[in-house]
């Protein structure tokens, strides 16, 4: 196969991640453990001690909320028994006997950190705290982090009880799939009946574009926060832990990360390149992406790309077999690539037939190219 290689003049389409470049440096932190991802793709743009076991406080309630809206109905109704109200810490005053949609009871865990809402969830959920807390812990297995364990929903200070920045990243990089979980986040006010929550997360009101997530504390844990901003259709998730000037520290990241890098789309969508044709119908059959692929790049990355193609191809390929491969590079360095098929059929014209040897030589370039094979409708 020939590869073409060119400057990439417009910036297209895409859904996979993948990569970090250098920017200026990262502004210091007060937190004993940080991070700044992705939140598409995951890629971390910042780290400090992001794989140390710290408490987690409050900001364990993201996977109460997550576990809960995977195994039950929003509007189920709960019904609040006396083991409930008696959970210590922060409140929204459950009583014996009310009734509560879970719906309700999540806002009233996420806005207002209620432990009693976090025990209502769990029980109701599970039966029991330990038997939620197993069910948090296969959901971190599951989710592939190896530095996480739970012994409660709600955060207050245990033996085994911990996590990391990066997993509590990842967590909530999966808690904001889901949009009831991300609707409930950003909300700043909530009110139904007699009750009204309002949502501890400062940065809702006071940084542009923050959409959540959690905040938490303990006397051991210090101040926990978790949050999510959005600009230009890069959104990134912030961790920090033990951070006695959080709120700070996560506008100055923010801002930071906004100024130096962007999310851009690199690989087009319809056809992008084309391949004569031999004996077929028409002269020249299009290429196209199977897949659209965005990347995070530095603001001022130089991006090219180049194709891997066949100089010919033989008629009777059909719309979407595979064609070759597209690259995508920045500053030199290969960020993804892609695989290419036919954008359409290329017939054989009529009262031409190919001889053995074109048979043959068709044959080869269907399946040796680069471990593609052909394998069209």
């Amino acid at each position: 196969m020939k590869k073409h290689t060119v400057a990439l003049l417009a910036l297209l389409i895409l859904t996979t991640p993948f990569f970090y470049t250098r920017a200026s440096a990262a502004p210091a932190n007060s937190a004993k453990a940080s991070v700044l991802v992705h939140a598409d793709s995951g890629t971390v743009l910042f780290s400090q001690n992001a794989d140390e076991h710290m408490l987690i406080a409050s900001t364990t309630k993201i996977m109460t909320a997550l576990v809960v809206l995977e195994n039950c109905d929003p509007e189920e109704r709960v019904e609040i028994k006396q083991e409930y109200t008696n959970t210590e810490g922060s409140s929204i005053y459950l009583k014996t006997g009310e009734v509560y949609t879970v719906r309700e009871l999540l806002y009233g865990l996420l806005l207002a950190s209620g432990n009693d809402a976090a025990t209502a969830l769990a029980c109701y959920c599970a039966g029991s705290i330990e038997a939620f807390a197993q069910m948090m812990n296969e959901k971190a297995v599951s989710m592939g982090l190896s530095n996480t364990s739970f012994r409660n929903p709600h955060g207050l200070d245990a033996e085994g009880h911990y996590s990391t920045a990066s997993d509590l990243a990842s967590i909530t990089c999966e808690a904001l799939k889901n949009e009831l979980f991300a609707e409930i986040v950003s909300t700043k006010v909530y009110s139904f009946g007699e009750h009204s929550y309002v949502n501890h997360n400062k940065l809702l009101w006071k940084y542009k574009g923050c959409m959540g997530v959690k905040t938490g504390y303990t006397m051991a844990a210090g101040r926990s926060l978790v949050t999510c901003a959005e600009r230009n259709g890069m959104k990134l998730v912030c961790v920090t832990l033990s951070d006695p000037n959080d709120w700070n520290d996560h506008m100055a990241l923010y801002d930071w990360a906004f100024s130096s890098y962007e999310y851009k789309n690199v690989i087009p969508m319809g056809e992008i390149y084309s391949v004569p044709v031999i004996s077929g119908e028409i002269e020249k059959v299009g290429v196209t992406a199977t897949c659209g692929v965005s990347v995070l790049v530095q603001a001022d990355a130089e991006l090219t790309y180049s194709f891997e193609l066949p100089e010919f191809v033989y008629a009777g390929v059909k719309k979407g077999e595979v064609a070759g491969r597209i690259f995508v590079y920045s500053n030199g360095e290969q960020l993804t690539e892609c695989p290419l098929v036919f954008a359409s059929d290329a017939p054989l014209a009529d009262g031409i037939r190919m001889t053995a040897w074109q048979r043959i030589k068709k044959l080869w370039y269907m399946t040796n190219k680069y471990g593609f094979v052909f394998g069209g409708d």
